[in-house]
């Protein structure tokens, strides 16, 4: 929890204050092979197997890894046999695409988003919505694009020392508000630092991640919200 986190961030320095902020994992699996069920991410896949997701990718041979269809079987390693019987339930759903204000309808606000002064932390398309599993949306964007202060705060924690978030800060907004910006290509503040909604954290990159993105996360006294229900229209 985010929680944790904090009373980790403030008396540990610069030190990765928890082990995993993903330690509940919804779906860890052990054996040869694995099936992709709901909310299943590539990158959540390798971490519950202790697989690297550029494995993942060459024994699967994805040309798309964040793609993946419910039911569909992944080797984890050389000998793992996808083909005994076992064949991928094949979704029947329309391909997912990324979200954007015109083709999705944006969730209800919630009841205390007025509490902050809330903004949109990158520009780009939601490609990933908020779930139980992702605790928080993903952000397309190319490496280098400026990460922005969703609000205005105090940094908490500057580092890479956090399992499957790769650059990462964290902004400590009040109100019980926490906000996490993943993935990035350089950090552009340091713990303690005050900054205001706008100001540039840091840039969007791929550190733990197969793809260039941002992965944000709103937290509220320690639970994970979806921050479409607080961040204004774009």
């Amino acid at each position: 929890m985010f929680a944790a986190i904090l009373a980790g961030c403030t008396s540990s320095g610069n030190r990765a204050p928890v082990s995993d902020l993903n330690s509940s994992q919804s779906a860890a699996a052990v054996g040869k092979t694995y099936t992709v069920k709901a909310g299943d991410t590539l990158s959540k896949i390798a971490r519950a197997n202790g697989v690297d997701e550029g494995a993942l990718i060459r024994l699967n041979k994805l040309s798309n890894p964040n793609r993946l269809e419910v039911g569909q079987v992944l080797r984890l390693n050389d000998s793992a046999d996808t083909s005994s019987g076992v064949k991928p339930v094949v979704s029947k759903k329309p391909e997912a695409r990324p979200l954007d204000t015109e083709s999705a309808q944006p969730p209800a606000r919630a009841s205390d988003a007025g509490v902050i002064s809330w903004g949109w932390p990158a520009k780009g398309n939601v490609v990933q919505p908020f779930t139980t599993a992702s605790k928080g949306i993903d952000i397309a964007g190319n490496a280098g694009d400026p990460i922005q202060a969703a609000a205005n705060g105090k940094v908490v924690y500057s580092g890479n020392g956090l399992r499957g978030y790769g650059n990462l800060i964290i902004l400590d907004h009040g109100n019980g508000f926490v906000t996490a910006y993943a993935h990035n290509r350089t950090l552009s503040v340091k713990k303690d630092q005050d900054v205001k909604k706008g100001t540039k954290i840091a840039e969007m990159g791929q550190t733990d991640s197969t793809t260039v993105k941002l992965h944000f996360e709103i937290r509220r006294q320690g639970t994970p919200v979806d921050p479409m229900q607080y961040l204004p229209a774009k």
